[in-house]
């Protein structure tokens, strides 16, 4: 197979079904999302899962592509399977792409989104150009050991569209014309460049990983309270020092834990972060400038 611009991934999560449906008919319509003449490959990260409607069958694919795990031989389904893309479509692969989109969805009220790990020139290019059409915000997850080995971090340049809230397991026509939107306006930003003719935003507005936090636990690991129904569905709102984060069964306040001003909380009550222990994630605002190098090696990826 020859290079490809752009490898389009949906369904590295088995119940997420909304942007692998988006690829299925836009196989089927191939004009249903305008590919601004990039040459592109689309696939379901893990279809196995998928079948069986289950975020994964052995392990995290998101959480897969580890070098340390690469370099092994045999494993668990998904890291074979991270293996399988990384050799077809990886930069050294029988097909290589040089840009990955990573479509997911959330159960989170986190609208429509861009996650990045690290800061790679070309990522952040790319999510600065996408926020500066569609107003996006970012989320920058780094500096977390706990939570590594993401798909996009093995393609030269790598984003993660996410669309919310819908419950896992269920399609909905919001969340797939999100998807599209997002999509079709990834390939237009990444076509203008290649051309020479897209003009960068000054700045782009990050919201930079400060940690996660739990619900308070018992003995037996089980949870003895619950997100607050004031925080419930305000990913994105900064909180307050007195706000309210957990409640007991009886409606009660759970002692708040200290979270620094202004920490904006997002991925709240995601439930799929329930088994890592994650309650929802705090992020800090900031305002970074455009430096032109971001743009120079996101251009030089799609000569």
């Amino acid at each position: 197979m020859a290079a490809s611009d752009v490898l389009v991934v949906a369904g590295t999560h088995g119940n997420e079904l909304n942007a692998p449906w988006l690829l299925q008919q836009w196989n089927r319509q191939p004009d249903l999302i305008n590919s601004a003449g990039l040459s592109i490959q689309r696939l379901v990260g893990n279809p196995q899962a998928q079948a069986a409607m289950r975020r994964y069958v052995d392990r995290d694919l998101n959480r897969s592509f580890r070098p340390d795990l690469l370099e092994q031989s045999g494993g668990d389904l998904e890291v074979c399977r991270a293996r399988e893309l990384v050799g077809r479509f990886g930069p050294k692969g029988d097909a290589p792409c040089s840009v990955v989109l990573d479509l997911h969805s959330t159960t989170a009220a986190m609208g429509s989104s861009l996650v990045l790990y690290g800061r790679r020139p070309a990522d952040l290019a790319l999510a600065a150009l996408v926020q500066g059409a569609l107003g996006l915000p970012i989320y920058l997850h780094e500096s977390d050991s706990a939570q590594t080995g993401f798909l996009v971090e093995r393609w030269p340049c790598g984003l993660v569209v996410e669309v919310g809230p819908v419950p896992q397991g269920v399609l909905e026509a919001r969340i797939v014309r999100q998807t599209r939107i997002a999509v079709e306006v990834c390939l237009e930003v990444l076509a203008a460049v290649r051309l020479g003719v897209m003009r960068p935003p000054r700045q782009v507005v990050v919201h930079r990983h400060l940690g996660s936090c739990d619900v308070p636990r018992g003995e037996s690991d089980q949870p003895h309270a619950l997100i607050h129904q004031r925080l419930q569905g305000r990913d994105w709102v900064p909180l307050k020092p007195l706000d309210a984060i957990f409640q007991a069964a009886d409606g009660t306040t759970v002692e708040t834990p200290q979270i620094e001003h202004p920490s904006i909380p997002v991925f709240i009550n995601e439930a799929a972060y329930a088994e890592k222990h994650i309650a929802f994630s705090l992020t800090q605002r900031e305002v970074w400038a455009m430096e032109p190098q971001w743009l120079q090696q996101l251009g030089a990826l799609l000569k």
